[in-house]
């Protein structure tokens, strides 16, 4: 029973306001960013950051969804990965994390460093090159999602890949939000 005060301890230490692992359905995603919709609420926090968190919250959780690769050793269940969001003084972190085929991982990893190595005028452009001429792709994205967090957070997406085996890695991405309202 010691790990229940362990994780507790690790939340606290890491100003963490709610996790989640397991399986992801939109029904899932709908209650978690109601609830994480009310805690920015009970904390009093300004609208316009709210929408800045919720609109990477949204991303962040359909990429699990839409994007996450079958597997799960112990139960094969579909979209098992985990979403955590924190709270520090002056910014929100969101972190997620989910299993990917190797065999996506370069190309992931190649999307992301060309989105980290534009500034903001470049994500606008991007954006709005995607849009203009990207048809959906058979798992329901145009590729958005990564430039609308960049664009959202203004900052660079972090992001990790950790080989799990020889068919799987874990793909962990952090979007930190400022809370500071200027230079909007």
């Amino acid at each position: 029973m010691k790990y229940v005060y362990d994780l507790h301890k690790t939340m606290l230490a890491r100003n963490l306001i709610l996790i989640y692992e397991g399986e992801f359905t939109q029904e899932i995603t709908k209650s978690v960013l109601a609830m994480a919709e009310r805690n920015m609420d009970s904390m009093g926090e300004e609208s316009s950051i709210k929408r800045k968190v919720f609109n990477v919250m949204v991303e962040c959780l359909q990429n699990i969804v839409k994007h996450s690769d079958e597997y799960n050793p112990l139960t094969e269940k579909r979209h098992t990965a985990i979403f955590m969001i924190g709270k520090h003084d002056e910014e929100y972190i969101i972190t997620s994390g989910n299993p990917i085929k190797n065999e996506n991982v370069d190309g992931l990893r190649e999307r992301l460093e060309r989105i980290n190595g534009l500034d903001k005028e470049g994500l606008k452009t991007l954006y709005k090159e995607i849009i203009k001429n990207t048809a959906l792709s058979d798992k329901g994205g145009a590729g958005l999602g990564f430039v609308d967090m960049a664009r959202k957070s203004g900052q660079k997406l972090e992001y990790d890949f950790e080989k799990m085996n020889d068919r799987y890695s874990f793909f962990s991405l952090k979007t930190t939000i400022s809370r500071s309202t200027t230079g909007e």
